[in-house]
């Protein structure tokens, strides 16, 4: 590796940290888009048990004792359970768009290194060759194979150092962006699951006010 940034040119060490920064990204948000995952289904049920007895404010610190966007979201609609219908929904959606940035924070990154790490690698390659023409100029015509390998040796250095960094910093990027799809999902679930909830257990309770299960 040391051989290859140093024969590669200025433009490897670049490239090196282009790389370093992807692996960075990469693995901070892998860490967090798995934090912020959870069995939303397991929480619903235990959600309708909870408002299902009218426990309402038990099942809003049940949603801020769990991590997760789509917990969130619930929490949020569960602190207004008395609003209307119309706007618990609205009430989710806005939290859903509070946690989108989240979720896709410096995922942005990883989709500049895509397009520039092939970019720096055609620079290293135009410097090769401009390096390699200027020994045979320099040599009135006549450079031997090792002035011109030199040059050309740099250039296809980097333009492979470019196209390693960019094709797994793809890949990355689109496991991400899976990942945040999948969370995204799973947010619009829970808000409208949660509003469904809260509305029949507005159908279910009596006139006169009384919990369900209660004389």
């Amino acid at each position: 590796m040391p051989e290859f940034l140093q024969k590669g040119g200025p433009l490897m060490w670049l490239l090196l940290l282009c790389s370093v920064v992807a692996v960075a990204v990469f693995l901070e948000r892998a860490f967090y888009l798995r934090r912020a995952t959870i069995r939303v289904g397991e929480l619903l049920r235990g959600l309708s048990n909870l408002l299902a007895l009218g426990n309402v404010a038990e099942a809003a610190q049940e949603c801020a004792s769990t991590p997760g966007p789509a917990a969130r979201v619930m929490h949020a609609v569960l602190l207004r359970h008395d609003a209307p219908r119309a706007e618990l929904r609205e009430i989710a959606q806005d939290a859903g768009q509070l946690e989108v940035p989240r979720l896709e924070r410096n995922l942005g990154l990883l989709v500049a290194i895509i397009h520039l790490a092939p970019l720096i690698g055609l620079l290293g390659t135009v410097a090769g060759l401009i390096d390699a023409f200027t020994a045979i100029s320099a040599q009135g015509g006549y450079a031997t194979a090792t002035d011109i390998g030199a040059g050309v040796y740099q250039s296809l250095l980097t333009t492979a150092g470019g196209l390693a960094i960019c094709i797994p910093t793809l890949l990355a990027y689109q496991y991400l962006s899976t990942r945040v799809n999948s969370l995204i999902h799973d947010m619009e679930r829970a808000g409208i699951e949660i509003v469904n909830l809260l509305a029949d257990l507005r159908r279910a309770i009596p006139a006169d006010g009384a919990a369900p299960g209660e004389p």
